[in-house]
This record gives C-alpha cells, sequence and structure tokens, in this order.
C-alpha cells in the first residue's frame, strides 16, 4: 500500500514539473507557520478560562493562577491612575497579540500565493501544450499535449489542495487570536471598573486631564 502511494505521489510530481517543488516548499512553509501559531495559543491557554471566574479573579486575585494570574497582579500592582492602567494593559496586549498578529498575516500571504503558483503552472503547462500542438510531429506532439495538460491540471489542483485548508486553519487561527484579545479586554474592563470605584477622585482627575 505504502509503496504504491509513494509512487503515485511520486509520478505526480513528475507530471506536474518543475514547479511542484515550489509548491511543496510553499505547503510545508504555509503548515509549518499554522502548526508554531497553534502551538502558541496552546502554550498560553489563560483565554479558555471560564468567562464568569474573570469578575472574581480580578476583585480578588489570590483566587486566580497560572498566567491569568500573572496577568492580574501586573495590571494592578501599584497602579497610580488610570493612564498607568491603560498602558499596563497595553503592554499585556502588546506581549500577546504581536506574534500571532505577525504570524497570522505572514500565513495569509502564503495561503493567498498557492493558488496563484498553480495559476502559473497552468500557464506553463498551456504553453507547453501549444508548443505540442505547433510542432505536429506524430507521436512526439501528442505526448508534448498530454504533458502540457497533465502540467496545467496537477499543479492547478495542488495549488488549491493547499491553499483550501489554508484558508480554514487561518480562520481558527484567528478565532483563537479574537478569543484571547476579549479575554485581555474584558480583564481590562473589569480592572477599570474597580479602580474606579476604589479610587474615584483619582479617576476624575486622570479623566479630566
Amino acid at each position: 500500500m505504502w509503496d504504491r502511494l509513494t509512487e503515485d505521489t511520486v509520478t505526480i510530481l513528475l507530471d506536474g514539473g518543475w514547479l511542484m517543488i515550489p509548491l511543496a516548499l510553499l505547503a510545508l512553509l504555509i503548515y509549518g507557520v499554522a502548526f508554531r501559531l497553534f502551538f502558541y495559543f496552546s502554550q498560553h491557554p489563560f483565554y479558555r478560562s471560564k468567562r464568569e471566574n474573570w469578575a472574581k479573579w480580578v476583585m480578588n486575585p489570590v483566587l486566580a493562577d497560572g498566567e491569568i494570574r500573572q496577568i492580574i497582579d501586573y495590571t494592578q500592582e501599584e497602579v497610580e491612575s488610570i493612564n498607568v492602567l491603560q498602558a499596563r494593559f497595553a503592554d499585556v496586549n502588546h506581549e500577546y497579540l504581536t506574534f500571532p498578529d505577525q504570524m497570522h498575516r505572514l500565513l495569509l500571504s502564503l495561503v493567498t500565493v498557492a493558488p496563484l503558483m498553480g495559476l502559473l503552472g497552468t500557464v506553463t503547462g498551456m504553453l507547453t501544450t501549444f508548443a505540442g500542438l505547433a510542432a505536429s510531429r506524430g507521436g512526439d506532439t501528442i505526448d508534448q499535449i498530454a504533458g502540457g495538460i497533465s502540467e496545467a491540471l496537477i499543479t492547478t489542483q495542488t495549488g488549491l489542495i493547499i491553499a483550501i485548508p489554508g484558508y480554514v486553519i487561518a480562520w481558527a487561527i484567528q478565532k483563537r487570536r479574537n478569543e484571547m484579545h476579549a479575554c485581555l479586554s474584558a480583564l481590562e474592563t473589569m480592572t477599570t471598573q474597580l479602580y474606579v470605584k476604589s479610587n474615584p477622585k483619582g479617576a476624575g482627575r486622570a479623566g479630566e486631564s
């Protein structure tokens, strides 16, 4: 079974022409970036904690643990004004969201290239086909035409096979990024409300300035 699968894979790669090599490298790069992003979110799972617990943890940080406890402690420790509080959460957002945002943009760019590269294979395959039609040398002509059509179809199909799952993966990654951002935004809102209640005069002066 594996021998047959290997043989079919090699045949497809050869029939697809030279563009199959950059397409294969592009696929490895796309799914490598995607795996790195999924691994990143698995390393920072705090955003998947139960939302009903966030207010309790903000009110009483000792009830929290792990990474979300570190975030709450950092944003509440020795806060002198609303501006300081906002700056702390800006630091947290930068720390957790910059990397996935950059990598997600890279992933989308790579996924967009895949069907375009497949289209390039279509063009080169059709040029080979037209060259075979113009040659008109019997059996050689038929082989050249068949090879050109095969190259055009295989590269187009490969580009789509790479791109379609890539877009689905990019959507799943964006969903996780949005969930993380929503968690941090909710923590900021709750912490700000707590600070305003605890320091109404200081909050008022900061708002006026």
